[in-house]
């Protein structure tokens, strides 16, 4: 038999341990987001192994059972497909090889190690699952400033466990390559690791500062207003951020496709022209330090003036998701800005019949909520309309004389306000305008 020339896809396995307080549809639920999360990273999960436990093992996370249990599973795979050729079938498991065993909880250092040693190939506790994730998708340059320092505070301890047992926290030399004296090489690494940290806060300090600058200079535009899209991760933000602005955002089906703000104009564009901004999805169990080191990301749903709240529809958990969403705006104080809840992707929950009985039963227990899929125009239509209203609201109607002299102001009225009706004498141009009171205070006051 040839084997064959593609490339060979990652197999992983999924572990988790059910504590008492757990019910049995929030753990479901984590381990499915777990699962999609190892999707993101390229991994293919062929199996998974739970275990209903008190507490989690001090050593090792898993009973002594259930680590043999996967040891074993992990051998014989092993195994088999070194006399087998490794199918690239999903439908074909005899081949499949587990490298790698995802751990659905944040875990100590030795308690990773010591379950590496015993299961037979390496382990990724959720935090580092998701760390690599966002490492991978970084895009701009605060977003990767600010991994790369989530990552060193999670790698530190970590590295510090390797060094222990690997028996490499002899005495060094002193006075060489910038260590002190009697300086460990676990030393000298932990203070590279304080130094890089403090660097990369000083560069994204300087970042804030010319971010808080960019978004001042939007804000003092005459007639612009912004919306920030906030929600669990997948739950469709980038898509429907797609349908309202007509940009080519990213749009795909996995967890944190989405890591650096985006910003677009809401289209077809209204007055007063709406700035729509797509943010870092929100997940169970985020680790701390991404809630802090992302606050600058979240900065736009703190400083907008009207967050959509996005949440997946035909997710049986919703009610998680909306929790956690709730709890991290809260988090970084955003929990008084006004938010419209939008219930997307009702086109995934079953039939028309179906869609009908969820639709009714949101309205219900949400009775300001918007029912949606961000795939249907006459959907999007809606609440493009929904948005304009609500920055329509506190707008007033004045009157607005132009004389002659000062006509290259009358782009400036088309752009900033919407003109109800214009009219004309021998001393110049008289517009009725609808727009936002200080925008048009402030205009009279350049024309005085």
């Amino acid at each position: 038999m040839q084997k064959e020339v593609k490339e060979q896809p990652r197999y992983a396995a999924v572990a988790a341990v059910q504590l008492p307080n757990v019910t049995d549809l929030e753990f479901e639920a984590s381990l499915n987001e777990l699962r999609e999360l190892a999707k993101t990273l390229g991994f293919e999960v062929v199996r998974t192994f739970v275990q209903k436990r008190a507490g989690f093992d001090v050593t090792a996370y898993l009973g002594a059972g259930k680590r043999q249990e996967i040891s074993s599973f992990v051998k014989n795979e092993y195994e088999h497909s070194a006399l087998e050729e490794i199918t690239i079938s999903p439908n074909n498991p005899e081949g499949w090889y587990i490298e790698t065993l995802l751990v659905d909880h944040e875990i100590s250092p030795s308690q990773a190690r010591n379950l590496e040693l015993e299961v037979g190939c390496m382990v990724m506790d959720r935090t580092m699952v998701i760390l690599e994730i966002f490492h991978r998708n970084a895009r701009s340059r605060a977003a990767r400033a600010q991994v790369e320092i989530a990552r060193l505070g999670y790698m530190a301890p970590r590295m510090r466990e390797a060094a222990k047992l690997a028996g490499s926290q002899g005495r060094q030399r002193s006075g060489e390559g910038g260590r002190g004296a009697g300086e460990s090489q676990t030393e000298l690494d932990r203070r590279k690791i304080r130094d890089r940290i403090a660097e990369l806060q000083q560069e994204i300090v300087a970042m804030d500062v010319e971010r808080k600058t960019q978004r001042a200079r939007r804000q003092d535009r005459q007639g612009i207003a912004s919306v920030a899209l906030v929600g669990y991760t997948n739950a469709g933000k980038s898509t429907l951020m797609r349908a309202l602005t007509g940009s080519d955002v990213l749009v795909a089906n996995k967890l944190f496709a989405t890591l650096d703000t985006t910003v677009r104009s809401l289209y077809p564009e209204s007055v007063p022209r709406i700035l729509v901004s797509d943010t870092v999805g929100f997940i169970k169990n985020l680790p701390h330090g991404l809630v802090a080191s992302f606050k600058s990301t979240l900065d736009e749903a703190l400083d907008a003036s009207l967050l959509l709240h996005v949440i997946d529809a035909s997710d049986p958990g919703f009610e998680r998701q909306l929790e956690v969403t709730n709890e991290v705006l809260d988090e970084i104080g955003a929990d008084e800005v006004p938010r419209i809840r939008i219930f997307n992707k009702i086109d995934h929950v079953g039939d028309e019949a179906a869609q009908a009985e969820c639709e009714a039963n949101l309205h219900i227990r949400y009775p300001d909520c918007v029912v949606m899929s961000a795939r249907r125009p006459a959907d999007v239509a809606k609440l493009h309309q929904k948005i304009v209203e609500f920055f329509q609201q506190d707008l007033i109607e004045s009157e607005i004389f132009l004389p002659w002299s000062a006509q290259q102001l009358r782009g400036k009225i088309y752009a900033s306000f919407q003109v109800l009706e214009e009219r004309s004498d021998e001393e110049g141009a008289y517009f009725m305008v609808r727009g936002e009171p200080d925008a048009i205070f402030k205009l009279r006051e350049q024309l005085s």
